[in-house]
């Protein structure tokens, strides 16, 4: 299915998980992280659909991933405040076709954008991050690199794009999720993060935690990289949460 995007005018590739029985009233949003190669970039947010069918499956959520603009099937050119406006479009998606309550889950970047939307959105039920960065300074400081990155891999495809670069590094140093955190309890929130985590410090993960005040449920996976979907322990751990979910006031 084709999310739509206004004011934008693109569409994001996109897949919608049911459990048995249809639309459920609980409801989730599954994010990809930042490609960090171009197969990455080709089929990002594709993988996703077995995880999104196990946790329909399993938790008794609908859910909904998707690819964010300029990733695989996706119209659009990488910036970071439209892969917040992709975000909050997937949220207002699931509400109108009867989904009572949106949580988010995100991995890297992804998960980040989560914590900064929630933050915002006090609609939104919970999150579950899983290797969020606590903030994008790095990716500010070397904003000519990473715009380089998504140009190589395919993420931009419009040669004229960015047509304000001052503009969209602007968009990267606004999204500061430990910022966001404090304003998310008491409403549920779990990190997880690797121990082993080569992209993303560990630290980030317990900046975040204490920017919760000690309101977040933090889980450090001993051995784990950054790539926490293809552990079965975090998808557990995620099953599980979720499920719990169910039965909370």
């Amino acid at each position: 299915m084709s999310l739509r995007i206004e004011p934008d005018g693109i569409d994001l590739k996109s897949y919608l998980a049911h459990p048995a029985g249809g639309v459920a009233g609980n409801g989730l949003v599954l994010c990809h992280g930042f490609p960090q190669a171009s197969r990455e970039a080709a089929s990002a947010g594709l993988r996703y659909a077995e995880m999104a069918d196990r946790i329909a499956a399993q938790a008794a959520m609908t859910v909904l991933t998707f690819n964010f603009r300029g990733t695989a099937q996706s119209e659009g050119d990488f910036s970071l405040g439209g892969w917040c406006s992709d975000l909050r479009a997937a949220i207002a998606h699931l509400r109108t076709i009867g989904v009572e309550k949106v949580w988010l889950a995100g991995f890297g970047a992804g998960a980040s954008l989560c914590l900064q939307i929630a933050g915002s959105d006090q609609s939104v039920s919970g999150v579950v991050s899983l290797s969020a960065r606590a903030h994008f300074d790095d990716w500010v400081e070397n904003w000519q690199g990473l715009l380089m990155h998504a140009l190589d891999f395919g993420m931009i495809r419009n040669p004229d794009f960015p047509s304000d670069p001052e503009a969209w590094v602007g968009e990267i140093r606004a999204i500061r999720p430990v910022s966001a955190v404090p304003k998310i309890p008491p409403r549920p929130l779990l990190i997880i993060h690797g121990a082993d985590d080569e992209r993303v410090p560990v630290s980030d993960a317990r900046e975040l935690a204490a920017a919760a005040g000690g309101r977040a449920d933090l889980r450090i996976i001993p051995g784990a990289g950054h790539r926490l979907r293809h552990d079965p322990r975090v998808i557990a751990l995620l099953l599980g949460w979720l499920d719990s979910q169910r039965w909370s006031p």
